[in-house]
C-alpha cells in the first residue's frame, strides 16, 4: 500500500511515523527541524491521515506499507523515527530490514501495552454525525470518557465537519484492529544492531524500568534518553527538545 506523505528537506532520508489517531502533520516540528539538513518523508500510516484504508492493521503490513511508500520514493533504505504505534511499526521494519541506518523510538518499547485507547475509540464511534454537527458538540459528546481537552482537541483533530460530516480516520478499521496495536510480537530470532535511540517523556506512564531487557534483547546498541516536562506526547509537549534530540542522533 502507498502511503500519503508529507516531504521537506533535501539529504539523507528520514521517515516519521506518528501515532494512533495521529497523522503526518503531527510530528511537524521534527519534519521542520531536521529538514534544515535532512529529506524528511512524513507518512500516514494506513487507515490514518490521507492513506487508504484497510480491514486489518497488523505491524507486519503497516511496516510493509512504510518500506513500498519510501521505495516509490526512492527514499530506501531511510533512518526511521516513530511514535507510539508508529514507534511499533519503526521497530518491527529496523528488525526486518537491518540495513536501516538508523532508529529512534519516541515513547514505546517493544512489549505489549494494556487497552488504553478502547474506550477513546467507542466514545468516537458514538458521536452523532450531522450536517449540524459542531466542534464544540463533538467534545462535549467525547467529554465524559475523554476527559483531557488536549486529547480531544487531537481526536477531533481526524473528523470533518460541515455539509459532508464524518471520519476522516477508518475509525471502525481502527477499533477491531486495536487489540494487535496493542500487542507486539518481534520476528523470530530477529536483532537489530544498528545505531538506535529509545526517548521517553519524564512524566510517561509508557516508559517502566522491566522494559529495558526487552528493547536491550532486540536492540543490543539502544542508547535512552528522557524529555523533560513531557508525558507520553512528548513530540507535542516538549516539541524543541525531541526536534533537538532527533538532530543530535542523525548527526552522531
Amino acid at each position: 500500500m502507498l502511503l500519503n506523505s508529507i516531504i521537506s528537506g533535501n539529504g539523507s532520508p528520514v521517515a516519521l511515523l506518528h501515532g494512533l489517531f495521529g497523522s503526518a502533520p503531527n510530528l511537524g516540528t521534527i519534519a521542520r527541524h531536521l529538514a534544515t539538513g535532512y529529506r524528511t518523508i512524513a507518512l500516514d500510516l494506513r487507515n490514518h491521515g490521507a492513506s487508504p484504508h484497510a480491514p486489518t492493521m497488523s505491524y507486519t503490513e503497516m511496516a510493509g506499507d512504510v518500506r513500498e511508500t519510501l521505495a516509490s520514493l526512492d527514499a530506501w533504505p531511510a533512518a526511521l523515527i516513530g511514535h507510539s504505534m508508529g514507534g511499533k511499526v519503526a521497530m518491527l521494519l529496523a528488525l526486518e530490514a537491518p540495513e536501516v541506518p538508523k532508529l529512534m523510538v519516541l515513547d514505546i518499547a517493544p512489549v505489549a501495552y494494556p487497552p488504553a485507547f478502547r474506550t477513546f475509540a467507542a466514545a468516537m464511534q458514538a458521536i452523532r454525525v450531522a450536517v449540524d454537527l459542531t466542534r464544540a458538540q463533538a467534545d462535549q459528546m467525547l467529554a465524559p470518557v475523554v476527559t483531557e481537552p488536549t486529547v480531544r482537541a487531537f481526536l477531533l483533530q481526524n473528523f470533518r465537519f460541515g455539509t459532508q460530516p464524518g471520519w476522516r480516520i477508518g475509525l471502525q478499521e481502527i477499533a477491531n484492529s486495536l487489540p494487535e496495536i496493542e500487542g507486539w510480537e518481534a520476528p523470530q530470532g530477529a536483532v537489530y544492531r544498528g545505531p538506535c535511540l529509545f526517548a521517553f517523556g519524564a512524566r510517561s506512564t509508557y516508559n517502566l524500568p522491566e522494559h529495558r531487557p526487552a528493547i536491550r534483547a532486540l536492540f543490543p546498541a539502544a542508547r535512552f534518553a528522557t524529555v523533560k516536562n513531557a508525558g507520553h506526547w512528548l513530540h507535542a509537549e516538549n516539541p524543541l527538545a525531541t526536534a533537538t534530540l532527533a538532530w543530535d542522533f542523525l548527526a552522531a
